[in-house]
């Protein structure tokens, strides 16, 4: 297991906006990274270090986005003022997760502006939407020259604070959490309110960011 990215949904500001404000405090530019047919949504991605990315989403007025659970997702955290949406882990093999939640994964698929087709498989959301804390599952089917983190950055992911408990999170992936996971520090505070990523922590050339 992989901790691949995380994704950040918009608030009202929008998301041209927000990988604005997001990309000046991490001192790097976000790229475009085109529209998801199939879930109404578009993105925004900044590569980081350790083929890992950050998502910034935004959901479209679309027909996708009221049927897709990750469309629902996105609309939902945004209509909450925007903020962490979730933290999301690759797989080499999604088949035992589709066994254990009983469903087949979600297809996935959006062209880069410049023509690029990228395409995957994921799981999960839906427990996403149910407890936030939980991470979600993907499978990429295209090129690893494709993917998203293919162009290491020079930021690196160093911690991601959660509000919920280790052991459900253990439950979900199947595994015992250790204090670093694929290189990340997960750290658990009791939720005073929803569960969810509180705060993720970077490291820049310019020194530590929490977000």
């Amino acid at each position: 297991m992989h901790v691949d990215h995380l994704t950040f949904a918009v608030g009202s500001a929008g998301l041209f906006a927000e990988t604005e404000r997001l990309g000046a405090l991490l001192g790097e530019r976000f790229r475009d990274g085109g529209f998801h047919p199939r879930f109404g949504t578009r993105n925004h991605i900044l590569p980081l270090a350790d083929d890992r990315y950050l998502e910034v989403v935004e959901v479209l007025e679309h027909p996708a986005a009221e049927k897709a659970p990750f469309g629902q997702a996105v609309r939902a955290r945004s209509e909450m003022g925007g903020g962490w949406l979730g933290w999301v882990v690759s797989v080499e093999d999604i088949a035992p997760f589709e066994e254990r939640l009983d469903r087949e994964a979600a297809h996935g698929s959006r062209h880069f502006p410049d023509g690029r087709l990228l395409e995957w498989r994921q799981i999960g959301v839906k427990g996403l939407i149910s407890d936030p804390q939980l991470p979600y599952f993907i499978k990429w089917d295209s090129d690893p020259s494709v993917l998203p983190s293919a162009l290491d950055g020079d930021i690196r992911l160093d911690r991601i604070e959660i509000a919920g408990t280790r052991s459900r999170v253990e439950e979900w992936l199947g595994i015992v959490l250790e204090e670093m996971f694929d290189g990340v520090k997960i750290k658990f505070s009791s939720p005073n309110g929803q569960p969810g990523i509180l705060s993720a922590t970077f490291l820049t050339p310019n020194g530590k960011v929490k977000i």
